[in-house]
Parts: structure tokens; C-alpha cells; sequence
């Protein structure tokens, strides 16, 4: 007799999810009793870095993730590090074990009580099979769901007798289904995009997370030259759609409505593609748009073209929409923009026996490989990143998509596990570290040849920025003083070292790009803000 966990499996195989993220408890053990051969659990020590581990590794190998999670503690666990999922377009197909089916109205122990709506409304979708013949059918829409456009994480609760009963009749056409996205542009909104950017004047091009995670990289850098039209990052940037060396690239926009409209100020057609127009932050209201400027908005995601509160949208491939603009618009009406200078020499830190984080970024742009992947979640360096990094491949930037602390270490360690063929560097702030630090047991248990570079200034170096933003004043919590990685690190598993010149930094990263083992490196830095 087959059973519902067979099925379920067999579901799993056909979709290429036999990698299973989790923690279990006592509900999930009777699905992951006799896990098969042919799959790996990769066991995180806390459902924030698990969650955060699949997400990295969703986002680094561009197709879904398999979580299993311990019931309704497990699920409140992870819900941090959910948010950053939904707005990075993680396709997660996340499960949780219920208690048996019978007893759950009774709210006994680990009763996950209405499962569906805890979850809510961060996922794209939620449920709790009705019986246990719904379970494989109720998991292969999840799976689909999760992949089709706009891509996110969606949330299955299986009660833990259901692994046991018989499969239902027609079980096997669950494994042979398959949903694809088909969304594109008409002729006539082509022709209509093509010629607003054909008149237009002075066109910039506004690129999101979708683009890189489409990579569409190369039909943007087409589109741009053709144009001769600078390029920004969507503000909150997640990932890096453009290459930041390219004559055109301008940056990232800054997170505020008047900060937005003032960057884009004497562009009279503001192309955006593949993200929210916008993901604000600090509060700066102002106009949305500058003086006669027409915005139009390309993305996969109805959700994101319907909130938006001013310009124009399509929803379709963005991938495909950038490709076929790139072909069909008109070339050399405008001069070619003028190579970017060279970087600038970073301003050398006030102490002796610290890095200023732009040294540190010039000196990982200098020998770390070309390829390299970075996660980054140091918040109070991101200007001094942008400045100096040199990304040219898609892929090679992640950074928390909804700003919960946590992401970074955790994503970088499963990023790790889905490239084999490049090196994942995770740039962890002190602050930000100590939210997913259990992540470096799981690097180490599984050889995971991940490199942490911690930049320790002993403070929650954004939120002093925040403060004078806000002008709150002095404010308690602030500071994180006298933590030492590297014996936690050393705790875990993980070899360890604490450099505090730029000489000591490279001789480090050197060590451990040559190990083949998961790295710490401790950086004592400069506080800097955003």
C-alpha cells in the first residue's frame, strides 16, 4: 500500500526538493523517520536560521526550497525571517506538522490551532488539508503556487497521522504536472513602451530584485547602452540587477519619496523594472515624481502593480519584457555616457587599530574572487559597499529584502550549499550576527566552505544613524560591546581569527579561501553610517 508519505515524497523527487531545511519536533517525526536515500536534511539549530538557510539557498540556485518546521512554535520561529522571504520572492514551500487530526480542536500539546491563519499575511497562500487524501494534491498546489508568479513562500500544516494513510486513487498524475508563467507583452504595449522611450528626451531605467533574479542582467545592459540612459537600483535594494562598473550605473536610490523624486529629477520617462515603485523607509514625504516626468512600471507581481501610487504598469515577464524593449528600440539618439572614474581611495579610519569599512570592501574587491557572491547584512556600511564593490554577474548580492536581522549569516551558509562553483562571502555586522549565529554549527556539521566576515563596532551602528534622523536622542540598547566571535565561532565548529588591520584581513581571507571549510574572520571596524 502506498502511502500518503510515499506520495509525498514521490512529489518531492519529480520537483527536484529533496533537500529538506528544518528542525524537527515530535509532529514531524513520522514524516521524516526513514528520510529516503536520495534526499539530505540539513538541520538548522533554530527555525529563524533554518528558514533564512533555505532562503539563501532559493535565491542562490534560482528555484524553490523545501522547510520543515516544528508545529506552531517552530512556525512563530521563523516568522521574522518569513517577512524578508515574501518581499525577497523566495519560493519556499514551507510545512509544519499538526498534531493527529483528531485532537486538535482540543488545543492538547503542540496543537498548531488554526494553522492556516498563523502564517497569514505574509504567505502567498496557507492551508490545512481537509483529510489526509487531500495531502499530496493540497502539497503539489503549494509547490506550484510557491513557483509561479510572483514567486514567495507558501505554508502547508499536515497533521501527523496523515503520513500513514493510504494514498488516494490518481495519486501518480501529481508527479507528472507542470505550471509555467506565460505572461507577455502585446504588440501594441510594446510598441507603445518602445515609442514613449524612442521620444523620450531624457529616459533613466530603475531596475529591481526581479531583474537579477530573472536575469535579465545582459537585456538591461542592451536596453541602457541603446539608450545611453543612466541606471539606479530600486530603493531597499536585495539584489544587484546591474553591473556596478558600467558607464550607466548610478546607484542605489535612496528610500525616501522626496530623496526618489530629487534623484530622478530632469528625467522626463522613469522606466522601472522588476521592482515596487517604492520600497520606502525613513519618512521624507515630498512629490512622487519630478515635474513632468512619466513613470512606467514592469513586473511580474499584480500585487505590487496595483499599490503603487503614481505611474503606469504592465504585468508580464520581466525577463522577456526587457529583451524584446532592447530589440526593438531605437540606438544612438543620445550621446554615449562617459565611463565611470576609478574608485576613490577610502578615507582611512580615526583609529589605528580599526578598518574603515570602505578599506575593508577595497581590499575584498582586490582579492576576493572575481565571482564572488556576497550576503550582506551590515546595515551601516552600506554606502561604503556600494562604493566600492565591483558586481558584474547575476546572482552576487543578497541582502534581507524586508530589513528583519537574522538573514544574513544563515542565508550566506545556504547560498553556500547551492553554489559548488562560487565563493559565498557573508558581510555580517556584530548587531546582526547574533540573530542567526546557530548557523555556523550547520556550516561546519555539513563542511560548508562558507566565509563570515563579521564587521564587530560594538553598536547597532543603523539605529544611531536612525537616531539622528528621527532626533530621539541618546536612546538604551544601542550597544553591543564585549562579544567574541571567534570563540563562538570556535564554539560551533567554525575556525576563527580577529584582524584589526587591513594586512592581517587579507592574510585571513587568504587562509580561508584556500581551506575548503567554513571561515570566520572578525574585522574590529569603524562606525559609519548608511
Amino acid at each position: 500500500m502506498a502511502t500518503v508519505r510515499d506520495a509525498t515524497y514521490e512529489l518531492l523527487r519529480a520537483h527536484g526538493l529533496t533537500t529538506v531545511f528544518g528542525n524537527p519536533g515530535s509532529n514531524e517525526l513520522p514524516f521524516l523517520a526513514g528520510l529516503p536515500g536520495d534526499f539530505r536534511y540539513v538541520l538548522g539549530l533554530h527555525e529563524g536560521a533554518v528558514l533564512a538557510m533555505a532562503d539563501g539557498y532559493a535565491q542562490a540556485r534560482g528555484g524553490a526550497a523545501f522547510v520543515n518546521l516544528h508545529a506552531a512554535a517552530g512556525t512563530g520561529n521563523a516568522m521574522g525571517m518569513l517577512a524578508n522571504s515574501v518581499y525577497a520572492h523566495s519560493p519556499l514551500v514551507i510545512t509544519a506538522g499538526q498534531q493527529v487530526r483528531s485532537t486538535v480542536g482540543q488545543e492538547v500539546m503542540l496543537a498548531n490551532v488554526d494553522a492556516p491563519a498563523l502564517p497569514k499575511p505574509l504567505v502567498k497562500w496557507a492551508c490545512e488539508p481537509a483529510c489526509a487524501a487531500d495531502v499530496p494534491r493540497a502539497l503539489s498546489q503549494a509547490v506550484h503556487l510557491a513557483n509561479l508568479p510572483a514567486k514567495g513562500p507558501v505554508y502547508v500544516s499536515v497533521p501527523y497521522d496523515d503520513w500513514a494513510q493510504e494514498a488516494p486513487e490518481g495519486v501518480r498524475h501529481l508527479t507528472m504536472r507542470r505550471t509555467a508563467a506565460a505572461g507577455s507583452l502585446s504588440g501594441a504595449q510594446l510598441d507603445e513602451l518602445v515609442a514613449a522611450l524612442d521620444e523620450a528626451e531624457n529616459p533613466v531605467l530603475v531596475l529591481g530584485p526581479e531583474a537579477d533574479a530573472e536575469e535579465a542582467n545582459v537585456d538591461a545592459v542592451r536596453l541602457a547602452e541603446k539608450l545611453s540612459a543612466p541606471v539606479w537600483i530600486a530603493p531597499s535594494a536585495s539584489r544587484c540587477p546591474f553591473p556596478t562598473r558600467h558607464p550607466a550605473f548610478r546607484g542605489v536610490l535612496p528610500a525616501a519619496v522626496q530623496g526618489v523624486s530629487d534623484a530622478l529629477a530632469g528625467h522626463d520617462v522613469i522606466l522601472v523594472a522588476g521592482a515596487p515603485v517604492f520600497r520606502y523607509h525613513q519618512f521624507v514625504p515630498g512629490a512622487y515624481l519630478p515635474e513632468g516626468a512619466r513613470l512606467i512600471h514592469l513586473t511580474s507581481n499584480p500585487g505590487e502593480a496595483a499599490r503603487a501610487p503614481m505611474g503606469e504598469a504592465l504585468v508580464g515577464g520581466v525577463r522577456d519584457a526587457l529583451a524584446r524593449v532592447a530589440d526593438a528600440v531605437t540606438g544612438g539618439r543620445r550621446p554615449a555616457l562617459p565611463p565611470l572614474p576609478g574608485f576613490r581611495t577610502p578615507p582611512a579610519a580615526a583609529s589605528g587599530d580599526r578598518l574603515h569599512p570602505e578599506e575593508l570592501f577595497a581590499l575584498l574587491r582586490r582579492n576576493a574572487p572575481q565571482d564572488a557572491v556576497y550576503v550582506k547584512e551590515s546595515t551601516s556600511t552600506t554606502g561604503a559597499f556600494w562604493a566600492q564593490l565591483d558586481l558584474s554577474l547575476p546572482g552576487s548580492y543578497f541582502f534581507p529584502a524586508s530589513g528583519g536581522l537574522g538573514f544574513g549569516l544563515p542565508a550566506a551558509v545556504g547560498a553556500q550549499l547551492a553554489h559548488t562553483e562560487r565563493q559565498v562571502i557573508g558581510l555580517i555586522g556584530d548587531g546582526s550576527a547574533n540573530y542567526g549565529i546557530t548557523a555556523l554549527w550547520t556550516a561546519a556539521r555539513y563542511g560548508i566552505p562558507v566565509i563570515i566576515v563579521i564587521l564587530n563596532n560594538g553598536t547597532y551602528g543603523a539605529l544611531r544613524w536612525f537616531s539622528k534622523v528621527l532626533d530621539s536622542g541618546e536612546t538604551p540598547g544601542m550597544d553591543v560591546p564585549g562579544i567574541d566571535f571567534v570563540q563562538l565561532a570556535g564554539g560551533y565548529g567554525v575556525a576563527a581569527s580577529a584582524v584589526r588591520t587591513g594586512e592581517d584581513f587579507v592574510r585571513a581571507l587568504k587562509d580561508a579561501l584556500g581551506s575548503g571549510r567554513p571561515a570566520v574572520i572578525e574585522v574590529a571596524t569603524e562606525l559609519t553610517e548608511p
